[in-house]
């Protein structure tokens, strides 16, 4: 179950309704249905007054304000679509880097040391199914180490890396978040 541990303003509106939501929770709720709750996954109309709206929109536009993505009209046979390409390369070439070298240079031997950003990325690209791509330029054995290092890291128990703290606190939510989408 999700329990709030503070409800101190993060400066970021996601975050801070999320927060608020939570807190209006009573009982508390488990990762996976706040992931279900969170990205407008549920069909419970008891639960539907914590859904937040329009995520993926929200999302994309902060990092439109950010100069990460771009705003650009597709066509999709007869509907033309908004998209947000990447207009930034350089940060995305920096953050394939930064996993990259965790994975390959920076390995702490075991994926429950790792820091609790790379952490939190390694499990984002995994969920979003990019995790692939990340170590798909890398040559000879060093595609093979990286996907088997991604791969215990992907195969630890949750439950007994959040327990141990292993990356710090406040990673049993990360930890949390992969069991939910390892189910």
């Amino acid at each position: 179950q999700v329990l709030l541990q503070s409800d101190a303003p993060t400066g970021d509106v996601l975050l801070d309704e999320t927060l608020r939501h939570i807190k209006a929770t009573e009982p508390p709720e488990t990762v996976p249905t706040w992931i279900e709750l969170l990205t407008g996954e549920t069909w419970n109309p008891f639960k539907l007054q914590f859904q937040l709206r329009n995520v993926r929109e929200r999302l994309a536009k902060a990092l439109v304000e950010k100069g990460i993505l771009g705003t650009a009209k597709q066509n999709f046979l007869l509907f033309d679509m908004t998209t947000h390409p990447v207009s930034d390369a350089a940060e995305k070439r920096r953050l394939l880097r930064r996993l990259q070298g965790t994975v390959l240079e920076r390995w702490p031997g075991h994926p429950r040391r790792l820091g609790r950003r790379t952490l939190a990325l390694l499990v984002l690209a995994h969920s979003s199914d990019v995790l692939e791509g990340v170590f798909g330029g890398l040559g000879g054995g060093r595609y093979e180490l990286a996907t088997s290092r991604a791969r215990e890291l992907l195969d630890a128990d949750p439950e007994l890396a959040a327990a141990e703290g292993g990356a710090g606190g406040g990673s049993e939510m990360i930890w949390a978040v992969l069991a939910a989408f390892n189910k």
